[in-house]
């Protein structure tokens, strides 16, 4: 299995997303949407902007 981003409705009726690790273990899962596509897109930009990525220690 694969790292996999999962689009899903929650309670509200908004769509989120949710990133899976290879062994199904959720890493992290975004905001409500009111549209489909809109989570969508947020997908698509994080997987076209987040190769170089840093990390921002705020500790």
């Amino acid at each position: 299995m694969a790292y996999t981003f999962e689009v899903y409705r929650d309670n509200a009726g908004e769509f989120r997303f949710r990133f899976k690790a290879s062994n199904g273990e959720n890493m992290f899962a975004s905001q409500g949407y009111k549209q489909k596509r809109s989570a969508v897109s947020a997908i698509e930009s994080i997987k076209k902007n987040s190769p170089d990525a840093t990390i921002d220690d705020q500790t």
